[in-house]
C-alpha cells in the first residue's frame, strides 16, 4: 500500500455518496492493521460544501472530486485490496487540506 493510492470505495452505504478513497497514511507505519484515508466525493453532489483549504478539488480520471477531510477516517487495510491509481501529483493540495484541518493554517 503506498500513500495516495485511490481506491473504490465498497461500503454499500457511503459509496454513493464518497465513491474513492484516498489513503493519506504514509507508508512507515504499514505494520498497522488500518490505514489512513479520506474519501473523495463529486463536486456536483456537494457544491455547495466546497471550502477551498479544506475541501479542495482534485480532478481524476476525467471527474472533478473534493478531498473531503472533515471525514478522514481509519479503515481496515484488508477493504483496501487493488489501488486503482494515484494522487502523488496532489500531495501539496491533500497535505495542505489536513494542515488546516488539524491546525487552521
Amino acid at each position: 500500500m503506498a500513500q495516495f493510492d485511490v481506491y473504490k470505495n465498497t461500503s454499500k452505504k457511503s459509496r454513493s455518496a464518497y465513491p474513492l478513497l484516498v489513503d493519506i497514511q504514509n507508508s512507515i507505519i504499514d505494520e498497522l492493521s488500518a490505514r489512513l484515508v479520506i474519501p473523495l466525493a463529486k463536486v456536483t453532489n456537494l457544491r455547495s460544501l466546497k471550502a477551498n483549504r479544506l475541501t479542495p478539488s482534485i480532478d481524476y480520471e476525467g471527474e472533478s472530486y473534493l478531498l473531503f477531510t472533515p471525514q478522514m477516517t481509519p479503515m481496515q487495510s484488508d477493504l483496501l485490496m487493488h489501488p486503482i491509481g494515484t494522487l502523488e501529483a496532489h500531495r501539496d493540495s491533500i497535505i495542505n487540506a489536513i494542515d488546516f484541518a488539524i491546525t487552521g493554517i
